[in-house]
Formats: structure tokens, C-alpha cells, sequence
């Protein structure tokens, strides 16, 4: 079952990374339906003004080898940004991967609607739950794929 509580403890006594930086990763993630049914849950949604309209462009990725060791650039990707401030002055931020500005203001507007009490309890128990788990179904078929297709090797001692 993943984890939707968008708190900062974990059980293994580490400090998780904060709450909003874990739904901005799921909000991320998530298809446009997804995005769509999350802001139908709050029809109440105070309007609001873009401070950085949507806006595409390149960001450097890194990669590390072996996946832990020593950082190397990898290559860029297509990142679009955006950021917005509602009426009750809560400011929302998007970054998506590609060119999808509508993608990326939906998780703006989500971003800043989580940052409401009244919006977070209904989008966080609903929608981001729901993204979440098809998330970690997703996670887990991939792993369970490279699992059936994982070669073990192993060393023979030669006798002397």
C-alpha cells in the first residue's frame, strides 16, 4: 500500500522528504484524467493569476553509476514549468516532463488547491491516493517483470 500521508515521519525513523515536494511527484506523474477528476473535487476553487505562465524548455539530467555511484550528465529533457497565485494568495507550482502546458497547469492549480485545508483532506484521501496506487501497481509490475527475466550467476570453485 503506498503512503499518502503527506507527513514528514517515516517508520524507519528517517525524515521523508516534505509533503508537498511528495504530491508535486505524484501530481506529476499523473495523466490529464487524472488531473481533471482531482479539480472537479473542489468546485469552490477561488480563481486565480498566473505569475509564470506555462513555458517549456530544457533541463540538464543527471545520472549516477551503477544508480549510486558517481554523478554524470546524461543528457536534457523537455521540462514545461508554471506557476500561479490563487486570490487567497496561495501560489501553486507545476513542472511536468515534455511539452504539455496543460498538464502543467493542472498540477499548479493542484499544488496550490493541496495547500488549503479544506481542498487537501478531499484531494489527498481521493485522487492522490488513487494516483498513487496505480503508481505503485505500475512499480510493481515492472519489477515483477524484470524478476522473470533477472539471470543469476554464480562463481564454481575449481579444486586444485
Amino acid at each position: 500500500m503506498p503512503n499518502t500521508s503527506f507527513n514528514t515521519a517515516r517508520d524507519d525513523g528517517k525524515t521523508a522528504p516534505p509533503a508537498r515536494a511528495k504530491w508535486l511527484a505524484l501530481l506529476a506523474r499523473a495523466t490529464r484524467d487524472e488531473l481533471d477528476d482531482a479539480i472537479a473535487r473542489c468546485p469552490d476553487a477561488p480563481d486565480f493569476v498566473w505569475l509564470r505562465a506555462p513555458q517549456t524548455g530544457l533541463v540538464l539530467v543527471q545520472g549516477r553509476v551503477g544508480g549510486s555511484g558517481d554523478r554524470f550528465n546524461l543528457g536534457e529533457t523537455t521540462v514545461t514549468r508554471c506557476t500561479l497565485r490563487q486570490q487567497d494568495g496561495v501560489v501553486g507550482t507545476g513542472y511536468v516532463l515534455g511539452r504539455d502546458a496543460e498538464r502543467a497547469a493542472r498540477v499548479a492549480r493542484l499544488d496550490a488547491l493541496m495547500q488549503v485545508p479544506r481542498h487537501h483532506n478531499v484531494l489527498a484521501a481521493g485522487p492522490l491516493a488513487t494516483i498513487a496506487g496505480r503508481l505503485a501497481a505500475t512499480a510493481a509490475q515492472n519489477d515483477a517483470d524484470t524478476a522473470a527475466s533477472r539471470v543469476e550467476f554464480f562463481t564454481m570453485v575449481r579444486e586444485a
